[in-house]
């Protein structure tokens, strides 16, 4: 075992005893809950069916219906409780006496199963009934058993990620008022069969056959006699550990605007947004029908269907998915009726769509028949931001509908086409995140993942791992990086403990992956319209990573690590000087990106300040429009420092035009969610993609000035500092801190005056800095008695500092 393996291993166990105190002070105090709810030292045993994983590719797009395991057990007596602890590799879907258990879809979470994987607990003491009961599972493929699609032509996800035949374990425990216990765990005695499910596929879709359900097969009493007996597995392998984020639901139901029927005899249906997730419609009794579902962000001039921005790993022509593999690679489900009228939802799917072709059923459904599923991890959302200007909504309305299609347990790309997690987009937009959502608990998730997936030797670009290695240290560093936005936003110093020396481990791998320092290998600013060169980019994420460290270490008291990296930031930060600034760059480059990464990294020297504002200035006015022309890492860094260097009047114009290339150019052509590209596609890139949404940051972070500090991690004290761009009246911005709503809400008076609103929450103090001219007057009012505003410091120059409450603030002529 290599040394970064072994500190993987120990961090899993130091992690695996967190996450179990998190899962203990949630079990309600009168119950006694073994030491671990499930593992293999409570007896509970890995079932899955008896065939046997096809031997070669072509046999797996052949019908394998998902199997069906059902127990029956009699509770003799009135209970006091009863607790479910369930998980699979692989998806799955219970029941308790006929009724689902909880209402989370797509669980357990996406893992490497052979290293950790979350099970689920669940109260069913109202469920359990005295007599007979019945608990049923079904089990899904999900990223455990995947097709062999040769994704861009040549990854093989069942080469590329842990893969097994379904499995599951679960172990109820009942709860007798006299403290006795029984439990009921999963071993030989469980039946299974084979179900109305034919295919599932987490990528091309399910075929569902009504004809072959079991009827009552959930319920007790059901004569199972025919039913085989389950295998007992061993299971993937990684070790059993309580999940501790937000799960995935069904969120939000989404109604269609309009259903027609096109000259081919096919339904259309537009959901009137892009959006993650399934659907729920009602079909008839025909039986022996096939009716054919395909799914499309956009449509073509003649209203047919345009499929193809979600065609999975751009496999558009035969031969290019590997053997069995169709010719394209759709998102597509089908369904076979039978001799009954029912609403279909198909299990252990989801894609990303707008509009949805309906194949097969006779009549138009109507506009009642048909309700879309938008799915996605239910992480907090009580942060908000609206403003007067109507386009702004509308983009970050696109821009929060695109987070969250793009978190269904792992925060991907996209979630139609690879629906992997990549680490650059983490990198560009885990801020604009948090500043939407509450993500601790889903990025401490999201940090294991990368322990899991990373490599001694290497950089890898996603978590789970999915066999990409080429993207280098601007994607694999968001490990780091993510950690220090768990500690930044949420004062989460525990994980920084947790993972200190695997850190320290993972810094010297940075250093012999590019032992001069300089990062001259993997990808730069994707989807700039300007060529820009990693040593650029990929060198400024080896600096940040070494000025986290810095700062990690001095939390450890570590002090000679924290000089060790302070020297690695100012040699990385010479190198980036001395290559792209005290150079003139020959070489085609994307100014905008350049200056922007210069500054956020705080390369510039003080006295070169007024020229590099001035370069960065008229890189932007040289662009597009006068519009920004950077891609993943460069848009969020230029919002930053324009507005920080220039001024914020300067960001406004550029969100607040409909001009190409633009966030409001992209809501002017009818984008719901953000474009993967400044320029719309209609054939390769996704229409729903988050690495443009860094726009929402600058919402907060300017509009509404709400910024953390990095002394006071955690929002105990922060900067609130917003800004007024000429053109805009007013906005209303809530941040959901750890203490509380911080609320900035401003508003333009008739006479030029701004009244500002400010809530500061209890426990927590903020550094205000308002902009106002001599000429002009500051008053100060708080809700509440026994305010003096005489005892405020700076408040003449706009610069003075508040306690928690909620204030009233008024500059006027």
């Amino acid at each position: 075992m290599n040394d970064l393996q072994l500190m993987v291993t120990k961090a899993n166990s130091v992690c695996w005893s967190l996450m179990l105190l998190v899962a203990f002070s949630c079990q309600e105090p009168s119950l006694k809950v073994p030491d671990c709810g499930l593992c293999s030292e409570t007896g509970a045993e890995w079932l899955e069916d008896e065939k046997p994983l096809p031997e070669y590719d072509s046999l797996f797009y052949e019908a394998r219906p998902a199997p069906l395991f059902r127990k029956e057990f009699t509770v003799e007596a009135e209970i006091d409780s009863a607790i479910l602890f369930i998980t699979a590799a692989g998806y799955y879907k219970a029941t308790v006496n006929g009724d689902t258990i909880g209402n989370s879809v797509l669980d357990p979470a996406w893992t490497d199963y052979s290293k950790r994987i979350y099970y689920s607990r669940y109260t069913l003491t109202d469920k359990i009934q005295q007599g007979a009961n019945s608990l049923g599972v079904t089990l899904g493929n999900g990223f455990y058993n995947p097709l062999p699609l040769r994704k861009w032509g040549r990854r093989n996800p069942r080469e590329d990620l842990t893969v097994g035949k379904p499995t599951f374990m679960a172990r109820l425990v009942v709860y007798y008022p006299n403290g006795r216990t029984e439990e009921v765990k999963t071993d030989a005695s469980w039946k299974y069969e084979y179900g109305p499910l034919v295919k599932n596929s987490v990528y091309i879709g399910a075929v569902y056959d009504q004809r072959k359900e079991w009827e009552g097969w959930q319920l007790p009493g059901f004569n199972d006699d025919s039913w085989r007996p389950v295998q007992v597995g061993n299971g993937p392998g990684g070790e059993l550990q309580p999940t501790f984020f937000p799960p995935v639901r069904i969120m939000e139901e989404i109604n269609p605007i309009a259903v027609s029927t096109l000259h081919n005899g096919k339904h259309m249906v537009d959901m009137g947004v892009n959006f993650t997730g399934t659907y729920r419609i009602r079909l008839p009794a025909n039986e022996g029908d096939t009716i054919t579902f395909r799914f499309g962000e956009r449509v073509y001039e003649n209203g047919t269907l345009n499929p193809m921005t979600t065609v999975v790993g751009q496999i558009k022509k035969e031969g290019v998915g590997g053997p069995g593999a169709p010719a394209i690679a759709w998102q597509t489900d089908s369904y076979i009726s039978g001799k009954k009228e029912a609403y279909f939802t198909p299990d252990f799917v989801y894609r990303t769509y707008r509009y949805m072709e309906i194949d097969g059923l006779k009549e138009q459904p109507s506009l009642s028949d048909i309700q879309g599923l938008f799915i996605y991890s239910d992480v907090p959302k009580k942060s908000s931001f609206t403003s007067s200007n109507a386009l702004l909504n509308d983009i970050q309305g696109a821009v929060k509908r695109t987070f969250l299609s793009n978190l269904v347990s792992v925060q991907s790309d996209c979630a139609v086409r690879e629906k992997f997690g990549y680490g650059g987009d983490l990198n560009a937009t885990s801020e604009s995140f948090i500043y939407n959502f509450d993500m601790q608990d889903f990025y401490r998730k999201t940090v294991y993942d990368w322990v899991d997936a990373m490599n001694d030797s290497t950089f890898v670009d996603t978590a789970p791992f999915s066999g990409i290695q080429y993207c280098g240290i601007s994607w694999e560093s968001a490990y780091i990086i993510t950690q220090y936005n768990l500690y930044l936003y949420y004062n989460d110093l525990d994980i920084v403990k947790e993972l200190y020396e695997l850190n320290k481990k993972w810094m010297e791998k940075a250093a012999r992956i590019h032992p001069e320092g300089l990062v001259d290998d993997g990808l730069a600013d994707h989807e700039s319209l300007e060529p820009v060169p990693v040593e650029l980019t990929g060198t400024g994420h080896y600096l940040q990573c070494a000025n986290i460290m810095s700062k990690f270490a001095s939390l450890m008291g570590d002090r000679e690590n924290e000089q060790k990296y302070t020297l690695l930031a100012a040699k990385l930060k010479s190198i980036l000087k001395e290559t792209f600034w005290d150079h003139a760059v020959d070489s085609p480059i994307n100014r905008q990106t350049l200056f922007s990464t210069l500054l956020t990294h705080e390369v510039i020297p003080e006295a070169d300040m007024e020229r590099a504002k001035d370069s960065l200035l008229l890189a932007v006015k040289n662009g597009p429009s006068g519009h920004f022309n950077t891609g993943i890492f460069g848009t969020k860094y230029i919002l930053e420092t324009l507005s920080s260097t220039v001024s914020p009047n300067e960001v406004y114009k550029v969100v607040n035009s409909s001009a190409y290339p633009g966030w409001g150019h992209m809501i002017d052509s009818g984008a719901t969610t953000l474009w993967e590209t400044w320029k719309e596609s209609d054939n390769t890139f996704t229409n729903c993609h988050p690495m443009f949404g860094t726009v929402t940051e600058w919402f907060y972070r300017w509009l509404g000035g709400i910024r953390p500090d990095p002394s006071n991690p955690g929002f105990k004290e922060f900067t609130l500092a917003p800004r007024v761009p000429v053109g805009l009246d007013y906005i209303s911005c809530v941040y959901d801190s750890p203490y509380g709503e911080i609320v900035s809400n401003w508003k333009r008076g008739a006479d030029e005056s701004v009244n500002y609103e400010m809530k500061i929450p209890k426990g927590s103090s903020a550094n205000v800095s308002l902009t106002i001219d001599p000429s002009q007057k500051l008053s100060i009012k708080k809700k509440g008695d026994g305010f003096k505003p005489e005892n405020i410091k700076g408040l003449e120059s706009g610069e003075f500092k508040l306690g928690e409450g909620e204030y009233f603030i008024s500059i006027s002529n």
